[in-house]
């Protein structure tokens, strides 16, 4: 028990160092910071913390984290990129910002799991599981929070996509260019859909065209009813009915989704009777197999 409380203390030193090298109460500033104030014509200059600081320790950390975390998703079966599944979802967080959070709650986690080992003093097959499984568990646990992230941006795209397939084929049939008709939707409209096209209209004003904006936003979302949608989309510039052709594919968009529905209430139906069926069949059991131990002792005595 004497390497992991050495482990845990030198966890503990480090990130007090690195915490305490952000305050300029405790640091020492160094002699070319002290006097490059008094330098004509130097800009100010902030207090560097020496080795040791926070964006150091990140900008070190940060790749390391992300080639890590990279190999251990996959190992576990997420083969969908994570730099994907954040730029689906509009999140704000780099990857490499995400994954050095996610290897700080697995070190948070190692460093609780190694207390509890410390504290409790299982046995080894315990200790091991407190030390390996609790940190794997702590990154799987982030790791799933994207993933169900992007499934239901995902899923939110396909709900709501019968609607905007409808208003866009209004808006073309009524005499709307596809441009317009997509930037009007973006606009005016607050789900899913309407976020998305919001950037597929931003990169059509840095000069893509419309259809390799939709493409694009297609690929990302990775929707087949989208990408069909987008399919018909194509025809735009060689005439024809394109808003029948829009209807007609929001009508099968919905008849998907409707599909999908009546799907998941009879599984859900089928699952409301499996305790029912349980119930019901249990106490006929007992009654069954009372009489016939009651008969086999009598046959086994007489």
């Amino acid at each position: 028990m004497i390497r992991p409380a050495a482990l845990l203390v030198l966890v503990v030193w480090l990130g007090a160092t690195l915490v305490l090298a952000e305050l300029r109460w405790f640091r020492r500033p160094r002699l070319v910071d002290r006097l490059a104030r008094y330098t004509p014509g130097a800009p100010a200059r902030r207090g560097s913390a020496g080795l040791l600081s926070v964006g150091s320790f990140g900008e070190v950390i940060g790749p390391l984290a992300q080639s890590c975390g990279t190999r251990i998703s996959r190992l576990f079966g997420v083969s969908e990129e994570l730099s994907v599944r954040l730029e689906r979802v509009h999140a704000p967080t780099s990857v490499t910002a995400f994954r050095t959070r996610q290897l700080g709650i697995s070190v948070a986690a190692l460093g609780g799991g190694a207390i509890l080992a410390i504290g409790l003093r299982p046995p080894a097959v315990i200790a091991l599981m407190l030390l390996v499984g609790v940190p794997l568990l702590a990154f799987l646990v982030v790791e799933q929070q994207a993933v169900r992230a992007s499934a239901t941006w995902q899923r939110r795209i396909f709900l709501e996509l019968p609607i905007v397939s409808e208003q866009l084929g209004m808006l073309i049939g009524s005499g709307y260019s596809l441009g317009t008709a997509l930037n009007r939707l973006s606009r005016r409209g607050e789900g899913a859909c309407a976020t998305d096209l919001g950037r597929v209209c931003g990169r059509i004003r840095q000069g893509l065209s419309d259809m390799d904006a939709l493409r694009e936003w297609a690929a990302l979302a990775d929707v087949d009813a989208l990408s069909r949608l987008v399919t018909i989309l194509a025809l735009n510039r060689e005439g024809g009915d394109l808003a029948h052709l829009i209807s007609e594919e929001a009508r099968s968009i919905r008849q998907d989704a409707q599909r999908e529905l009546i799907e998941t209430i009879e599984r859900r139906g089928q699952q409301v009777w499996i305790p029912v069926t349980v119930a019901t069949l249990l106490p006929g059991v007992l009654f069954m197999v009372v009489p016939f131990i009651e008969a086999m002792r009598l046959f086994t005595t007489g």
